[in-house]
């Protein structure tokens, strides 16, 4: 069984879009998963009420995760976990029993410097456990058509975390699918965000 967190503590970075359509595609590349629902607003558990999806949501959002989670999720082979916002105790809960952490966020220096707590707690835990888990940053949201400035990769740098070579965009089928609980592989002529969420399942897959 592998762990994937997605975690940051600012709202609207897309944590609950990546942590559906992730999910949903390893589960079309027939492996077992489930998504655990930290946050207590609820929003993978709404986007499972909302459509039909075949894969299940459970929520958990009482800082006992990384006690509880084998005992709930042992029989699959992917576990996403939706992280809540704020730094709270879910935050590391889910940081002491994730293999890996994505931390989703947009190219904008201000989102950046908002993960600086977060990425402390992470480095924290890095060393007293031999680097794990492994923790990488994933641009969420960028602007099609045009190039991330060298500032924002300044700032990344700045944080000594890897940045996925993957990443979303702002596209307006991310937000259409999820009121419908359905993923971007479910709505028709989606190739290029299809094309995203494929090449960062491809790629999490190469890191653990």
């Amino acid at each position: 069984m592998k762990i994937i967190a997605i975690l940051n503590q600012k709202g609207g970075v897309g944590k609950t879009t990546l942590a559906t359509n992730i999910a949903t595609k390893l589960h079309i590349d027939k492996s077992k998963v489930i998504i655990i629902d930290s946050d207590p607003q609820g929003s993978a558990r709404d986007w499972k009420a909302a459509g039909d999806s075949d894969v299940p949501v459970v929520g958990l959002d009482r800082p006992t995760l990384d006690k509880d989670i084998s005992k709930i999720a042992y029989s699959f082979d992917y576990v996403v976990i939706d992280g809540a916002p704020q730094l709270t105790d879910m935050a590391i809960s889910a940081i002491k029993c994730a293999h890996l952490i994505i931390i989703p966020v947009q190219p904008s220096p201000y989102d950046i410097w908002a993960s600086a707590d977060l990425v402390e707690i992470i480095k924290q835990r890095q060393q007293i456990t031999n680097g794990e888990p492994k923790a990488y940053f994933c641009i969420s949201r960028k602007i099609t058509s045009t190039s991330l400035s060298k500032e924002i990769f300044d700032v990344l740098d700045g944080y000594q975390l890897p940045v996925m070579k993957n990443s979303t965009s702002q596209r307006i089928v991310y937000a259409k699918s999820a009121a419908e609980g359905k993923s971007v592989f479910d709505v028709q002529k989606n190739n290029e965000a299809r094309e995203e969420i494929t090449n960062i399942v491809n790629e999490i897959k190469g890191i653990i």
